[in-house]
């Protein structure tokens, strides 16, 4: 399995992304062919190797037609004598420069020419980022009117990113703690601290740190890359190095502004991915109500959820229950968790866990079709398991044994897929 690791000693930035993905070995060339099946107009590339605080990193510029970048704005040039701003791709001059909106992104994603799975991968990055900006602002996903990261640029780094990654083959990525910086920065709905909102709730459950640099080294574009993309985040996993690469920000630091990027092979037994255990404990609710609780925790997304019987304080008997999800579920899942249970406080703690590469796979068996879960481990089948919904069902129509079917339907998968 090829896995990346970015290490964000100075925050993270799409274009700090896109810079080591090329530095680590994405050919510029075939980046910037692939990106021109988005059919966007308006904009340029370009890629140079730049100096940081004595340290060697490339840096990947998207360039506007007609406006002049700086750091955190973008200036309008004057049109030549004779010449508009507005070109026949475009509706009008400001959408080149933000304000649009998620459904007018994805319509750009899906009628592109980019393959399946870098399609794909930008679309869940905007989806989140519109969440984010939703919670912010108070409205929905599908109102919420992105700025800088409408843009062009933004656009080009997001997809960019995604197809960088797809051109290295990578299988998992992860993330290092990311500084989130300080201060105030001016934005388009005046002057807001850092970091920016929108990155403050991209940011929960991931860890994060203060590095006593007063200034926004983490932006929502980044942001939203790394905390959607991540199977992992925090210490880097076991892995057998192979390339190296170093992506330059825009800002000055007294620090080297870069952003480092490890991809390599998974040194490992298993993958290991970040996970965050959520708990809360609770004595007052009705019995009744914890199936349908169960439920729909494992609707909004937790991976597996369970009930602990405990004895609480002055001996009352309580539950504890534990849900088990990505760090980009939590705010979701705290939420369904007050609206469906009495508990006043929701906890939780991240956890680093090597899960081995599974499959579902359909097999014709002498009791009929039957669903599998395979496991694999360096590709050698570890555990057949058929579904057990599907097991009774079948005991139940031939008035079997659960018990029979379920011991037949195991080996007779594992015989079928050769695994001992």
């Amino acid at each position: 399995m090829k896995l990346a690791y970015f290490d964000c000693p100075s925050g993270a930035a799409g274009d700090m992304i896109l810079g080591a993905l090329v530095d680590a070995g994405v050919p510029f060339a075939t980046l910037e062919r692939e990106l021109g099946g988005l059919d966007l107009a308006g904009y340029r590339m370009e890629c140079s190797e730049v100096m940081k605080a004595g340290f060697r990193a490339t840096k990947v510029h998207v360039h506007l037609d007609g406006y002049e970048e700086g750091p955190g704005y973008f200036r309008r040039l004057p049109a030549p004598e004779g010449h508009a701003h507005l070109d026949a791709n475009r509706a009008d001059a400001h959408a080149a420069a933000g304000h649009r909106g998620l459904a007018e992104i994805l319509d750009i994603l899906e009628r592109s020419r980019l393959v399946p799975e870098v399609r794909d991968m930008a679309s869940r990055i905007f989806r989140r980022l519109a969440e984010a900006e939703a919670r912010v602002h108070g409205t929905t996903p599908e109102r919420v009117q992105f700025h800088d990261v409408g843009a062009i640029d933004a656009i080009v780094d997001v997809t960019g990113s995604c197809l960088g990654l797809h051109l290295l083959g990578v299988d998992a990525v992860h993330f290092g703690t990311l500084p989130v910086g300080g201060g105030f920065v001016q934005g388009p709905h005046g002057r807001i601290p850092v970091p920016a909102p929108a990155v403050a709730e991209l940011l929960r459950g991931f860890p994060t740190l203060d590095n006593g640099i007063r200034r926004e080294l983490v932006t929502p574009t980044g942001a939203a890359i790394l905390t959607t993309l991540a199977a992992g985040s925090g210490a880097m996993p076991a892995m057998r190095v192979t390339a190296v690469g170093y992506g330059a920000g825009t800002l000055e630091l007294e620090t080297p502004n870069v952003l480092r990027l490890f991809v390599g092979e998974g040194a490992g037994a298993a993958p290991t991915e970040t996970v965050m255990q959520m708990e809360t404990t609770i004595d007052d609710m009705s019995p009744q109500l914890y199936e349908p609780l169960l439920e729909r925790l494992l609707e909004g997304g937790a991976l597996d959820a369970w009930l602990t019987p405990v004895i609480m304080k002055r001996s009352r008997p309580g539950v504890v229950l534990t849900a088990l999800c990505e760090p980009s579920r939590v705010a979701d899942l705290s939420r369904l968790l007050f609206e469906e249970s009495p508990t006043i406080g929701v906890r939780w703690t991240a956890y680093q866990r090597a899960r081995l590469a599974r499959e579902m796979v359909h097999l014709d068996t002498a009791h009929g079709p039957v669903t599998f879960k395979v496991s694999r481990l360096d590709g050698r089948v570890v555990t057949v398991t058929p579904e057990f919904e599907e097991v009774r069902r079948i005991a139940r129509e031939r008035g079997l044994a659960v018990r029979e079917v379920l011991e037949q339907a195991r080996a007779e998968g594992r015989r079928l897929l050769g695994s001992p």
